[in-house]
């Protein structure tokens, strides 16, 4: 009898420490944000935040913006996800997918016809704008001291207020091509004339297009007018160097336009900077006349 009564004793008491080992692990998985973690509790948090790190980020609260360029059809990612989500807040679109699909196509067409923009589908700058996710574009431009009365660039022309030359000018960007050219880039709204030998002869700030419609590449100047009138016929335009063809007329660089009703400039040239144009780039007059000199038939002109 006392040994039965012993083994039921030593069965008794495994039983317990059994079921105390298999309690205390329970609970310091249940209580893990709260008890210093355990060995496997340990492994069970890094197995989580791998399948985190695989898996899509969560959709953040925090305001995004897209980069400067048009968001169209059949492209995906992080910056549709972007759209998508704005569409969404002003009730054009119900589900964000990360694609831009059909149903992002006409909720962008959609809005772009209610707020009487240009109806294409493609989430251009405007469209961007009006949905809050267009990048601050004052932030890449960089506005040089003015100059002091009479200075002149390297080939004795007049700068105007927005101009500056040689090591006062901002540096080219990366990837201008080589050689002498003209080169726009549209985020900074700015365009450096080059010599042959890399060299920035000037420098100066333009009011290029609101719209996609000024073409990346490489160009040429195929055409100049001293004068000639905005497509809609209700501005003079003056020294008119053209170096993109469009549906609807050409783009190029002229004078700040005037009015034909009454010969007021459509902008001062303290807004120079900002994009206002429907296409082409706007520019000071004395900046409107050193191109005029500088960029002959043929001139190479490096969009960015």
């Amino acid at each position: 009898m006392n040994s039965q009564a012993n083994r039921k004793q030593l069965l008794l008491l495994a039983v317990i420490v059994v079921s105390g080992v298999f309690y205390v692990g329970v609970d310091a998985v249940r209580n893990e944000t709260i008890t210093a973690p355990t060995t496997s509790v340990v492994t069970t948090s890094t197995t989580i935040a791998a399948v985190d790190l695989i898996g899509e980020e969560p959709a953040s609260s925090e305001p995004c913006v897209i980069p400067m360029k048009a968001l169209r059809p059949g492209t995906s990612g992080k910056n549709v996800v972007c759209l998508q989500q704005a569409l969404v807040k002003n009730n054009y679109l119900k589900t964000v997918t990360g694609n831009y699909d059909v149903a992002t196509q006409v909720a962008v067409t959609a809005l772009q016809t209610k707020k009487d923009l240009f109806v294409d589908g493609i989430a251009g700058r405007e469209t961007a704008l009006i949905l809050g996710i267009w990048p601050d574009e004052n932030l890449l431009v960089v506005r040089t001291p003015v100059p002091a009365k009479g200075a002149k660039d390297s080939l004795g022309f007049l700068l105007s207020s927005v101009a500056s030359t040689g090591a006062s000018a901002p540096a080219l960007p990366a990837n201008s091509g080589s050689g002498r050219r003209l080169v726009f880039e549209r985020a900074g709204q700015r365009v450096w004339a080059v010599s042959k030998n890399d060299e920035v002869i000037r420098s100066w700030l333009v009011s290029g297009s609101k719209y996609s419609n000024e073409t990346v590449g490489t160009h040429q100047v195929y055409s100049r007018s001293e004068i000639t009138t905005a497509w809609n016929g209700k501005a003079f335009l003056k020294k008119m160097v053209r170096w993109l063809k469009t549906e609807i007329g050409a783009i190029g660089f002229h004078q700040i336009p005037l009015r034909r009703s009454d010969n007021t400039v459509y902008q001062t040239e303290e807004e120079l900077g900002t994009r206002l144009s429907g296409g082409c780039q706007r520019q000071a007059k004395l900046d409107a006349e050193f191109l005029w000199s500088f960029a002959k038939i043929g001139t190479p002109v490096v969009v960015l």
